[in-house]
């Protein structure tokens, strides 16, 4: 009898684990076909690194891809912004922004503030925003700790997302999109 609710208090313990984990299992992706909810980053919640005010009513008008990136996670998807860089998209019908998620980093704010003041001079056409408070995790569900690449298209509906490293065919679908909401 004693070994039978042993073995109840572990399936209720594992069972437990389970359920409380989920949410940090679950891939962090935004609907497509849909505008997010606006943002805006200022102040003690962040903006441009030139300390302007930034808003997602900004992303439209044309094509843009957003990476939303944790410092530690900045590299994960260098091969899909090279494939951009690469295409050479018509800045008139494209645009580019990484918002850097200030708190996912044991970094301190001055040196990743002096990292992206240099990334903006080698690459003057993206825009840098830091959310210093994680608003873009908790406003629109994206992962926490984790290097995020979205597309939205002239209307500023979301075409692509995607939660991580993009493997090859993730990338050829990312251009893929981005050409045909050209």
């Amino acid at each position: 009898m004693i070994h039978f609710i042993e073995e109840i208090n572990m399936r209720l313990w594992i069972l437990v684990m389970v359920v409380s984990l989920t949410p940090w299992l679950v891939q962090a992706e935004l609907p497509l076909g849909e505008v997010p909810p606006l943002i805006e980053l200022s102040g003690d919640k962040g903006g441009r690194i030139n300390g302007e005010s930034w808003s997602s009513s900004e992303l439209q008008g044309k094509v843009f891809a957003l990476f939303y990136a944790d410092p530690d996670e900045a590299d994960l998807n260098n091969d899909a912004s090279e494939a951009i860089k690469a295409e050479d998209f018509d800045k008139q019908k494209y645009g580019s922004v990484a918002v850097i998620n200030m708190a996912a980093t044991w970094m301190p704010n001055f040196a990743i503030q002096m990292k992206l003041e240099s990334k903006q001079k080698d690459y003057p056409d993206t825009t840098y925003v830091r959310d210093l408070e994680k608003i873009l995790v908790q406003q629109w569900g994206l992962a926490d700790d984790s290097n995020d690449v979205l597309i939205f298209d002239r209307e500023g509906k979301v075409v692509f997302s995607v939660d991580g490293q993009l493997n090859p065919s993730q990338i050829e679908e990312m251009l893929q999109t981005i050409r045909k909401n050209l």
